[in-house]
């Protein structure tokens, strides 16, 4: 099960996940939804001239600098992950601003969301090519960044951070973490060594499978201020009604992801009791090849155990290897509680073929994303599903 010990500074508070913005709210309960791009300007011979701070301001001028709800969603973004955090309008978009920001000589990346990897060639157009990448195990020089996704996408296998954030230190580079797949509770990356920490927003902070959004959190007001610059003029802020999204979104985040977690781990570790092609529990032999997850990894050759740096739970999403493609193809349009659908995050239990979503992966890696339901009912669901494809091929030989 998942590690039970928590330094109590990271405990994730719903009294801080309601809270943390209070000082901006306004006379109403829940938040308005202000769908204005622009707001009245004060009188100058009325009110006198203010300096206008983006991290807290007395008022709004343009809703691509800041508007009251998108402001109130940092603020408890922030809260939580121990830094000051910004929103943008995608993962995606927050990806390529982090590039922006970071300004690299060299990436080092290996592995993990292919959307990532589109955006960095995005971006090396913006630098005629030229911008190397290397292998994270590669050796590092000054001037590198090391981009480090954990846990993994698609398998949830978790990184050392603190061995790849002392790395690339010792050359004077900048470690940024995609901690997308364990959200807080589960991992804190600024505690392990990193400069910036990503998410994409759309999934667990969102958590309802209905907004998009990125979030950067950086160490200082000052570092923020420049990721605010550089979305201001790229364009890249979240819309209102996806903001206003988030923020209800977030009030919920201590009671969805630990009970995501628990259900993932019953459900990787009850899978990997078949892998190998055994059978198990209802499961038919020769269907399972091999699960993926944090939770199975044990310590790695250098001492690392997961489980330490994922201090408040293991994460939600990961992946199976089927022994026949035939059979990854079928599986997700078998089930009854689990939505054939890529993302992650939700609520609801998703379950993916990675093929369709990702052209590089194997077509027979299934990505499972699990959600909130009960942990039997999506046990019984899939040891359903497995009986009944297996009956269905060897019905048709």
């Amino acid at each position: 099960m998942a590690p039970k010990t928590q330094d109590s500074k990271h405990k994730l508070s719903g009294t801080d996940l309601v809270h943390a913005d209070d000082g901006l709210h306004g006379p109403e309960v829940a938040p308005s939804v202000s769908v204005s791009t622009t707001f009245r300007a004060p009188n100058p011979l009325e009110v006198p001239k203010e300096e206008f701070d983006q991290w807290n301001p007395s008022r709004h001028i343009y809703s691509r600098y800041t508007q009251g709800v998108n402001t109130r969603a940092e603020r408890v973004l922030s809260k939580i992950n121990d830094g000051y955090a910004i929103t943008f309008a995608s993962g995606l978009a927050s990806c390529y601003s982090a590039l922006v920001y970071l300004d690299p000589k060299r990436i080092a990346i290996t592995g993990g969301y292919h959307g990532c990897h589109a955006s960095i060639e995005v971006y090396k157009r913006s630098r005629n090519g030229d911008l190397p990448l290397i292998d994270i195990d590669d050796e590092f020089q000054p001037g590198d960044i090391c981009w480090l996704e954990t846990p993994l996408n698609p398998t949830g296998e978790a990184r050392d951070i603190k061995y790849y954030a002392d790395k690339i230190h010792a050359v004077g580079g900048q470690l940024l973490v995609d901690a997308t797949f364990a959200p807080p509770p589960l991992q804190y990356p600024f505690k392990w060594g990193a400069d910036v920490v990503m998410h994409s927003g759309t999934k667990y902070f969102g958590g309802h499978s209905d907004l998009l959004c990125g979030v950067l959190v950086v160490p200082t007001v000052e570092k923020w201020k420049e990721l605010w610059h550089i979305r201001t003029f790229l364009g890249n802020t979240m819309g209102s009604f996806e903001a206003w999204l988030l923020l209800r979104s977030l009030r919920t985040l201590h009671l969805r992801v630990p009970r995501q977690s628990e259900n993932a781990v019953g459900l990787a570790q009850w899978l990997a009791k078949a892998a190998g092609g055994k059978s198990h529990d209802g499961i038919p032999a020769g269907v399972i090849e091999k699960v993926w997850h944090s939770s199975l990894q044990g310590k790695d050759a250098r001492g690392f155990d997961p489980k330490t740096q994922l201090e408040g739970g293991w994460n939600p999403t990961f992946a199976i290897f089927m022994t026949d493609e035939k059979y990854a193809a079928h599986l997700p349009h078998a089930l009854k509680y689990f939505i054939p659908a890529t993302s992650l995050g939700g609520v609801e239990s998703l379950i993916e073929q990675r093929v369709h979503s990702d052209p590089g992966a194997d077509p027979r890696l299934i990505r499972i994303s699990v959600g909130v339901e009960d942990l039997e009912d999506l046990k019984d669901d899939l040891r359903r599903a497995f009986q009944e494809i297996v009956k269905g091929f060897k019905a048709k030989l």
